[in-house]
């Protein structure tokens, strides 16, 4: 079996799994990373959303021999010292319902933000419609990136 060394969060970690093995489960199952979650499996949700190379990509469909030397982001390494300003607004806001899905919603808006700083409506809207959520809180989504757009996150 390939050993891989990976850059995630900003460190070097090795894994040894099969090489078409998806980026989420070496996260999850290997380097128990458990915020990136598995929703459907097919790259459709948006739940296991993580960013690669600063761009949002679906971990579930994304072979660990596919990485290089590209650099993973995590939920847990967004933001290097404690709640990066999405996360703080999603608490201020209420967004979460159950939370499940929040994390791949989290790094997409984050990705969104980091592309367009002040997005419009459509452009969050369109960014965000491959993001999930069986709760309905698309509104509060909306509201929590829009609140971090204009500067009032934390």
């Amino acid at each position: 079996m390939p050993r891989y060394a990976l850059n995630i969060n900003g460190q070097t970690r090795q894994a040894e799994v099969d090489a078409d093995t998806p980026l989420l489960w070496v996260l999850r199952d290997e380097l128990q990373l458990s915020g990136t979650k598995y929703g459907c499996g097919k790259g459709l949700c948006g739940a296991c959303t993580v960013h690669v190379d600063g761009q949002a990509q679906r971990s579930c469909q994304l072979p660990v021999s596919a990485l290089g030397s590209k650099r993973v982001t995590t939920i847990e390494g967004l933001h290097p010292q404690g709640l990066h300003p999405l996360q703080q607004a999603w608490i201020r806001l209420d967004v979460a319902q159950c939370g499940y899905c929040q994390c791949g919603q989290i790094m997409q808006a984050a990705a969104l933000l980091k592309a367009k700083p002040k997005p419009t409506d459509a452009e969050i809207d369109s960014a965000m419609a491959g993001n999930l959520c069986r709760c309905g809180t698309h509104l509060r989504i909306r509201a929590a990136i829009k609140l971090v757009a204009r500067g009032e996150g934390a």
